[in-house]
């Protein structure tokens, strides 16, 4: 089984100018819609859960403090698994490592649709986390591969709609399902679609562009700092990149305390959202589950402007797109708690802009985790970081049960309103960052290239050495 998941060898390069940007453009389209479909399918199961627990409830399976308990298991495995798959997935073939993850979580939500007990959906649900960490550090990976530094913000941003289209379709659907023909058959709907998409993933992906026989995505665009990201840590062995990009990297860590703080955000609402509108208006599971699809709609569009406004407006620094939209979720959350009346509609909006701000920095502190490490490491540092995101998110589900039973709604807006404060605090230092410089020995990287010619606005207005300390400078760009 391992020689099929390890990474494939090279291909011999491709000599016509011609033949290397067709096969580029088609191959970069079509692993972005395989990407886009696999990860929508991967939130189906791992969402199914959270959009039957209304219903689950209901039917005496559980209590609230056990629903809290799957969510704090789930969030510590998946951390857990995604920083582990992201160390092994950047030495494995994307193409199956992502589709047997899919196919097994699509397994599992079968299983868990048979179940009753709560140990059996305690183990299936972790089972679940664990193969749930196979998809995000495979996406990065392909994503800096596919996608070069001054355009990767646009790009990275329509992938990561993918968390939305799936996490508003998934609550519709479960909904549907569950009040028709019971919430078992919408697990095992979720699963089935996970199984098909799963063999759909091990088809039509591919790894990098050098398996193809094409040139890296650096030399193809001619970027400069992608060019200068390829040069550095060349001859430093795997571990040695791990320990000086990742383990040792500040600002890895910053953004991965960030993380932990947005997450708390993005959990809350996520996984107690239908439970909060059911409770406090009233209203049945489909209308309860119809709020959640509003904060995933508002995260679809707010992802999508982040990730072009971090390009367009900032030149490709993440930091001041990143603080706008963590100064957005204090607002937004603050609106939600405190608004003097409730109907559906206002609390809806609400939803809807808590979404759009809550995604913003979800997706650009990942994509900036990527960018400030090594290119052997993308998966890696993504998996790092995102350990502590769903370490963060785990702290949504046990703990936040509990404080709900002696604070109820008010504890659990107060907790979500101080992480969505802290986080913007913590992102003020990234302000003070300016932007780097390639160093000229860019240009030596494309004289053994295909006579291509260079595309316009690729290069960098002023010159200057790129700073030897390259972390520093890769970090002064997306801050």
């Amino acid at each position: 089984m391992r020689g099929f998941l390890n990474i494939p060898a090279s291909a011999p390069a491709l000599r016509d100018p011609a033949a290397i940007e067709s096969t580029y453009r088609y191959w970069r389209r079509h692993i972005l819609i395989t990407l886009y479909l696999g990860y929508a399918l991967f939130y189906f199961t791992r969402k199914s859960f959270n959009a039957a627990v209304p219903e689950i409830l209901a039917s005496g399976l559980m209590a609230r403090t056990d629903i809290g308990l799957l969510a704090t298991l789930f969030y510590v495995t998946y951390g857990v698994s995604k920083f582990v798959s992201g160390i092994v997935s950047d030495r494995s073939n994307a193409r199956y490592f992502m589709g047997i993850g899919l196919l097994a979580t699509g397994v599992v939500n079968i299983l868990f649709g048979f179940s009753s007990s709560l140990w059996s959906f305690a183990i299936l649900w972790m089972v679940n986390a664990f193969f749930q960490g196979w998809g995000a550090p495979v996406c990065a990976r392909l994503l800096t591969s596919w996608y070069s530094r001054t355009e990767r913000g646009g790009w990275w941003a329509v992938w990561n709609t993918a968390h939305n289209v799936g996490g508003a379709l998934i609550p519709m659907m479960i909904g549907a399902a569950a009040l028709h023909y019971g919430w078992r058959a919408g697990m095992m709907i979720a699963g089935g679609l996970a199984i098909v998409a799963g063999l759909f993933l091990c088809w039509r992906l591919r790894d990098r562009p050098q398996t193809l026989g094409l040139p890296s995505v650096g030399e193809w665009r001619r970027d400069a700092l992608e060019i200068t990201q390829q040069q550095e840590g060349l001859g430093l062995s795997r571990r040695e990149i791990l320990r000086k990009y990742v383990f040792t990297n500040p600002y890895i860590w910053l953004l991965a305390c960030c993380y932990v703080l947005v997450y708390v955000v993005r959990a809350a609402i996520n996984d107690w959202g239908n439970l909060y509108m059911s409770e406090t208006l009233g209203v049945d599971l489909v209308t309860a589950n119809s709020a959640v699809t509003m904060f995933e709609l508002g995260g679809f569009i707010g992802a999508l402007v982040a990730g072009w406004g971090s390009d367009k407006l900032f030149n490709g620094n993440r930091g001041p797109m990143n603080l706008i939209f963590a100064a957005g979720i204090l607002l937004s959350v603050g609106s939600l708690w405190l608004m003097p009346f409730a109907s559906y509609v206002m609390q809806a909006a609400c939803f809807f802009t808590t979404g759009f701000f809550v995604f913003g920095p979800q997706m650009l502190i990942g994509m900036a985790a990527a960018e400030c490490s090594h290119k052997d490491a993308a998966g890696a540092a993504t998996g790092f970081v995102g350990l502590f995101a769903y370490l963060g998110a785990s702290l949504s589900g046990w703990p936040l049960a509990r404080i709900m039973e002696v604070w109820h709604w008010t504890g659990f807006f107060a907790v979500i309103a101080v992480a969505a404060g802290v986080s913007a605090l913590l992102l003020l230092p990234f302000l003070r960052a300016s932007s780097p410089r390639p160093s000229p020995l860019w240009r030596d990287s494309l004289h053994c290239l295909p006579s291509i010619a260079p595309k316009p606005g690729k290069f960098p207005s002023r010159s200057r050495t790129f700073p030897q300390a390259w972390q520093r400078a890769v970090f002064y760009n997306f801050a």
